[in-house]
């Protein structure tokens, strides 16, 4: 992988967790504070959503598949060092959740990170001889 995709990865990752945090903190409450079948659709699509535009910025950047764990790692860290931050003062930077969200929202972008990670890996360890 070419340093360029490397510090490309980290920034799309880093501009990937802003605009979905931003989004939550707006519109949060519409999916963990209202009805559970929102909630388990929200639940389900979003990490599939989030799998499918990190696969295609992969595949747009033309990362070997030898290199997608590694590639897809670089697009997570970011936000997962972000929601470690924002989830200790969930209350404070989503104003819009009740506290009480705050495990909900943290299980929702394990599922997310989880998927992109495990799909990543699985292409790896496919590619590797």
């Amino acid at each position: 992988m070419k340093r360029f995709d490397t510090i490309l990865l980290l920034l799309f990752g880093l501009g990937f967790w802003t605009a979905g945090t931003l989004w939550y903190r707006q519109r949060g409450h519409l999916v963990f504070e209202t009805t559970p079948l929102r909630f388990w659709i929200n639940f389900a699509l979003t990490p599939i959503v989030s799998a499918a535009v990190c696969l295609v910025i992969l595949r747009w950047r033309q990362i070997p598949p030898t290199s997608w764990s590694a590639a897809a790692l670089l697009i997570a860290l970011p936000g997962m060092f972000g929601e470690a931050i924002l989830l200790t003062h969930f209350a404070i930077w989503m104003p819009t959740m009740q506290p009480a969200s705050a495990g909900r929202y943290a299980a929702f972008l394990f599922a997310a990170y989880a998927l992109v990670l495990t799909i990543a890996e699985v292409v790896t360890l496919r590619a590797t001889p």
